[in-house]
């Protein structure tokens, strides 16, 4: 925790291997976009892309942030899910230029100390996005959402308000224009409406 604190998190959210755009002009939009927003706002300091685990793939998030690593110079940090969540996660996870690596458990510790309450209230209201989504499913006649949808959307979310804390300053980037309904990515709302996150720090995906 103390060598992530020296970092500028950068966090990229979007669809996973089911992706079926090409990565690499995906990956030039998000620097584009990046870059413009850090010329008018800089990060204070040295960027690490923060990964969530996901294995090598050559399509969706893993393809595209392994590209947006490359083009910015930038390292990459590992957040997983603890062997008794998920005991594949860790040892499946890309390590491309990856330098830190910290599981859940430690920032829900940082929370749980900084902001007491916090993951509670990150817990219900995850779990109040999921029946929502169940219900909409259950209006299309398809079944519910598969049980790590929870865990994983409270990775997503318990990721980047520890590393918001814990760094005073991150960046959020889209890798779509829309989060698809039931998809772990748009879960991302819950930490905005609970005001952990500021949508300011979201770099949205165009074109």
């Amino acid at each position: 925790m103390t060598d992530l604190a020296n970092y500028h998190p950068l966090v990229i959210e979007g669809m996973g291997d089911y992706d079926p755009r090409e990565p690499v002009p995906v990956a030039a939009n998000i620097v584009a976009h990046l870059q413009s927003r850090w010329s008018d706002s800089p990060p204070t300091k040295p960027v690490l892309l923060i990964t969530q685990g996901d294995p090598i793939a050559q399509r969706g998030i893993s393809a595209i942030t392994r590209l947006v690593a490359d083009e910015l110079s930038v390292p990459r940090g590992l957040m997983y899910l603890d062997t008794h969540l998920a005991d594949y996660h860790e040892p499946n996870a890309d390590r491309h230029k990856v330098i830190l690596e910290l599981p859940y458990s430690q920032l829900v510790n940082h929370l749980n100390t900084e902001i007491p309450g916090t993951l509670t209230h990150l817990e219900a209201a995850v779990r109040v996005e999921l029946e929502g989504k169940n219900a909409r499913r259950a209006a299309q006649q398809k079944p519910p959402l598969q049980d790590y949808y929870e865990t994983f959307a409270l990775l997503q979310e318990v990721t980047k308000v520890a590393c918001q804390r814990l760094c005073g300053e991150i960046t959020v980037a889209h890798t779509s224009t829309e989060m698809a309904d039931f998809s772990v990515s748009s879960f991302y709302e819950v930490g905005l409406a609970l005001g952990l996150l500021d949508r300011a720090d979201i770099v949205a995906y165009s074109g």
